[in-house]
C-alpha cells in the first residue's frame, strides 16, 4: 500500500534529480562524481521550494497571526477554565473559531508546507536509501524508475563525495568518511532548524505575544526539533542529509526575506523596518533637494538705472582741443538755465 502511494512521488524525485543531473554535466561536472549528484539534489530542493513559495508566505503569516492572537486566545481558555459541562466546551469552541475566522487564519495553515514536505521527503529517502543503497548492496541491477535508468543508477551508487557515498549513513557506513561528513551536515541541519525557529518567534513578534500558550508552544519546538534531529539524523543516508540542510538554508533565506519586507506590527523586525524607511526617504530627500539646486540655475538680475531728482548736465571741453577737468554743475545752475 505505501509502496503504492509513494511510487507517483519517487517517480517525480528521481525524474528532477536526473534533469539537474544532466544540467550540471552540461555545465561541465563530471557526470560520475559525488558532487554533480549532491547538486542535483540541491536543484531538486529548488525546484520543490520554489513551488512552495505561495504556501511559504502563507505559512508565515499564518504563524505570524497564530502568534499575534495568543493572548486572545489565553483570554478565552482562562474564561471558561474549570468549566466541563457541554455548553461552556461549545461557546469555548465557537469563541475559539470565530477568533480564527477574524484574523484569518488557523493551526493548520502553519503546518500545512511542512505536511506537504513530508511525503518528498519519504519519496527521496526511498529513492537514496532503498534503490541505490539496495542496488550497491547486493551488487544485481533491477528495473528504474522514469529516468532513473539502470546506467544512471549505477552511476549514482558508486559516485562518492568527500569519500563517502550518497546512500552512506553515520551508522551504515565503512570508514570515517561517510561518518565525518553526516557529523558535519547533521551538525548543520540542527544549527539551520534552530536558526529559523529563533528567528520566526523572536524578531518577527511582539513582546505581548512572546507569552502565553502559544508562544510557550513555539518556544519548546524551537528546542525539541534540533534535538529530534540529533537522534533521527545519523540513521539518515548522506542525499537526505543535503536535501534537509539546503531546505534548511533555503528557509532561513527565503523567511529572512519575508520577515525583512513584512514584518509584524509591533515586533523588533517592524522597527528595524521603519528605522530603514525613515533613512531611505531622508536619504532620498536630500538626493532631491541636492538635485534640484543643481537643475535650477539663477540668473544674473540687471539692475534697472535709478532715476533721481538731479539732471547729469554734459561735461564742458576746453578750447583747443585740450582735455580740461570737469566743472561740476550744481543745482542752482540747473534752475538758472531752466530759467
Amino acid at each position: 500500500m505505501l509502496d503504492t502511494l509513494l511510487y507517483p512521488l519517487e517517480w517525480v524525485v528521481a525524474n528532477i534529480m536526473v534533469i539537474w543531473h544532466q544540467i550540471w554535466t552540461w555545465v561541465g561536472l563530471d557526470p560520475a562524481a559525488g558532487i554533480t549528484w549532491a547538486l542535483a539534489i540541491v536543484g531538486l530542493v529548488i525546484t520543490i521550494r520554489a513551488a512552495l513559495i505561495p504556501l511559504f508566505v502563507k505559512q508565515i503569516k499564518a504563524s505570524r497571526a497564530m502568534q499575534l492572537i495568543s493572548p486572545d486566545l489565553k483570554k478565552i481558555q482562562d474564561k471558561y477554565k474549570g468549566k466541563k459541562d457541554q455548553a461552556s466546551r461549545e461557546a469555548m469552541s465557537r469563541e475559539t473559531m470565530e477568533l480564527y475566522a477574524k484574523h484569518k487564519t488557523n493551526p493548520f495553515s502553519s503546518c500545512l508546507p511542512m505536511l506537504i514536505q513530508a511525503p518528498i521527503f519519504f519519496a527521496l529517502f526511498r529513492v537514496l536509501n532503498g534503490r541505490l543503497e539496495g542496488n550497491a548492496a547486493s551488487g544485481t541491477s533491477t528495473a528504474g524508475i522514469g529516468m532513473l535508468t539502470d546506467q544512471v543508477q549505477y552511476q549514482a551508487q558508486h559516485a562518492t563525495l568527500f569519500g563517502a557515498s550518497l546512500s552512506d549513513s553515520f551508522f551504515n557506513s565503512e570508514g570515517s568518511a561517510a561518518k565525518i561528513l553526516s557529523a558535519v551536515l547533521i551538525v548543520m541541519m540542527v544549527a539551520t532548524t534552530f536558526t529559523t525557529q529563533h528567528q520566526l518567534t523572536r524578531k518577527n513578534l511582539p513582546a505581548a505575544a512572546l507569552e502565553g500558550p502559544m508562544a510557550q508552544q513555539q518556544k519548546i519546538l524551537m528546542y525539541v526539533l534540533p534535538f529530534i534531529f540529533v537522534l533521527s539524523g545519523p540513521n539518515f543516508p548522506v542525499g537526505v542529509l543535503i536535501y534537509w540542510t539546503t531546505t534548511n538554508l533555503w528557509t532561513l533565506g527565503q523567511q529572512w526575506y519575508v520577515i525583512r519586507n513584512n514584518p509584524a506590527p509591533g515586533s523588533e523586525a517592524e522597527r528595524a523596518y521603519l528605522a530603514r524607511q525613515a533613512a531611505k526617504e531622508a536619504k532620498h530627500g536630500i538626493r532631491a533637494s541636492e538635485s534640484k539646486d543643481t537643475v535650477v540655475i539663477e540668473q544674473p538680475q540687471v539692475e534697472a538705472p535709478k532715476v533721481s531728482g538731479q539732471r547729469q548736465q554734459p561735461k564742458r571741453k576746453s578750447r583747443g582741443g585740450s582735455k580740461a577737468k570737469p566743472v561740476p554743475v550744481t543745482e542752482d545752475d540747473d534752475n538758472k538755465d531752466v530759467s
